[in-house]
């Protein structure tokens, strides 16, 4: 069955309009999840403990009449590394070399990251202070599918960061446990697992039970409940982002293998039927070369019904004038995911200024940043690159200025503080200025 994906030219007068209806995705809110998600947060506010006991059971079918006490859902340290023990030698020698590779990427980001302070001339210091948080929350879906690069890429981090507390939350339908995601736990240093999901997790972190202490920050994907579990809960703890379906944008050159560059529009179609795979290129024959190429994989492919719909509703291949045209348009679209696939990538990249992660040259495959480059994967949606970043080490710390007068210094700055304190009408910060100036 061939493949009706839509095809696009910027020459055209309505290109804009078709390219902005392509991209437009309302993640909207269903009010029936809102409800019960409402429910389900006051519940365990109010209950603690026993409203997740309940409501794991239930959601996560939990065999033998279901848990007891919360104390079912531990799981210890010794039975991480046990799973990590039993696996494949294979998969345990990659997650290795992954979660190394992730923790010096992120060793080298925390260096950028350090404090600050300078001396005036009269004495007074200023300066910043970097400190982690104290206790974070790392959700893993265990749903349809098992994550262990989600559990290296938020714990690491946080760990490089100086967390001392990291509380990994997954859910275990029927009550099986993944255990290369157990073993993920185990390398990235988590500090604690409990085997429960959806928004009585959330609900249990933000607000903490009889055995849970409430975290300052919860990080981590989740299904449509999970989401708007974080959505309610921030404000009372930090949440990473809300993420929308995943997307990837290339632009190319016309000089990569087209069965390559299928191939990775398919990596991220097959995520998801609402992922998105987008195409720019100034030539019209190699676009041709790689829509054959779409029609000739993608039977090979195991979730070819998750990538056709992917591809067909929300995939396109773009007709540019040219390579800078294409930057523009790529600018605009603002992709969680951009390869530049082309003979000179780094000239292009210059001209990016919106892209969650940027991937250079034709060898840079956007699935190797998702296991093991080193970067985050975890990485802002929907057009949101405009005006955020990477997950990262600094979305495990927080700063405090620090301000350190000294006494010439508040002849100084007294004075025109109080000066601006009485143009606001503020008369006790004006004379709390005043009292420390001399000759008063």
């Amino acid at each position: 069955m061939s493949i009706q994906i839509t095809k696009l030219d910027s020459t055209q007068a309505d290109f804009q309009k078709s390219l902005d209806t392509l991209l437009a995705f309302e993640a909207g809110t269903d009010e029936a999840i809102e409800r019960a998600v409402a429910g389900i947060l006051a519940d365990v506010k109010a209950r603690g403990d026993a409203a997740v006991l309940e409501y794991t059971n239930r959601f996560d079918r939990i065999p033998d009449g279901g848990a007891a006490s919360m104390a079912a859902f531990d799981i210890g340290q010794d039975e991480l590394q046990a799973a990590l023990a039993a696996i494949p030698a294979a998969q345990r020698d990659a997650l290795h070399v992954a979660a190394q590779r992730i923790r010096v990427f992120h060793e080298r980001q925390k260096q950028e990251l350090n404090g600050f302070t300078y001396a005036e001339a009269d004495g007074t210091i200023l300066g910043q202070k970097v400190t982690p948080l104290d206790r974070v929350g790392i959700y893993v879906p265990g749903g349809k599918a098992a994550y262990p690069s989600s559990v290296l890429m938020n714990a690491i981090p946080a760990h490089v960061a100086g967390v001392p507390e990291i509380i990994m939350v997954v859910p275990t339908p029927d009550g099986v446990k993944n255990q290369m995601v157990l073993a993920a736990a185990a390398i990235a240093g988590v500090t604690r697992v409990i085997t429960i999901g959806g928004a009585q997790a959330v609900a249990a972190l933000a607000h903490g039970t009889e055995t849970i202490q409430p975290v300052d920050k919860i990080v981590g994907p989740g299904n449509a409940y999970v989401a708007a579990a974080k959505r309610r809960v921030f404000g009372i703890v930090g949440i990473d982002m809300i993420a929308g379906p995943s997307e990837i944008l290339v632009i190319c050159d016309g000089t990569t293998d087209p069965d390559w560059v299928a191939m990775d529009l398919f990596s991220q179609a097959e995520h998801d039927e609402l992922a998105q795979a987008i195409m720019l290129c100034p030539d019209a024959d190699y676009i041709a070369r790689v829509e054959a190429s779409i029609e000739k994989l993608l039977p090979t492919m195991p979730r070819q019904d998750t990538i056709r719909t992917s591809l067909t509703d929300r995939g396109a291949l773009v007709k540019v004038r040219d390579m800078d045209e294409a930057c523009a348009i790529a600018n605009s679209i603002a992709a969680e995911h951009l390869e530049i696939s082309a003979e000179n990538p780094q000239q292009w990249a210059d001209k990016i200024r919106h892209a969650g992660a940027m991937f250079l040259g034709r060898f840079s495959s956007e699935s190797l940043g998702d296991y093991c480059c080193g970067p985050n994967h975890v990485l802002p949606t929907s057009r949101t690159a405009r005006f955020s970043s990477p997950l990262g080490v600094y979305d495990f710390q927080k700063r405090s200025s620090i301000i350190h007068v000294s006494e010439a210094g508040a002849q100084t700055l007294g004075k025109i503080a109080a000066e601006l304190a009485y143009g606001e009408g503020l008369q006790a910060h004006a004379r709390s200025a005043e009292l420390r100036l001399k000759n008063q």
